[in-house]
């Protein structure tokens, strides 16, 4: 049982990095607006949103904050 729980532990740790980024959608809209980004990344400017938001509809979708962390424009 022992040997259970710590494989289940180690699993847990490499699936969520201590470092990773935990962006929130408050709203549960499916998307992410500047307020529930700027809460998960301080330092976001309007610029950086804009980059991020490549359809321009105003709010950054699962696949587009994912292709802006692999890029490097926003960290993991």
């Amino acid at each position: 049982m022992r040997k259970v729980v710590l494989s289940l532990a180690a699993m847990s740790a490499l699936a969520s990095p201590a470092w990773a980024v935990d962006v929130k959608d408050v709203d549960g809209n499916g998307s992410y607006s500047m307020e529930e980004l700027k809460a998960a990344y301080p330092d976001l400017t309007e610029e950086i949103f804009k980059k991020v938001d490549t359809n321009a509809d105003g709010s950054v979708s699962a696949e587009e904050l994912k292709a802006a962390q692999d890029a490097g424009t926003l960290k993991a």
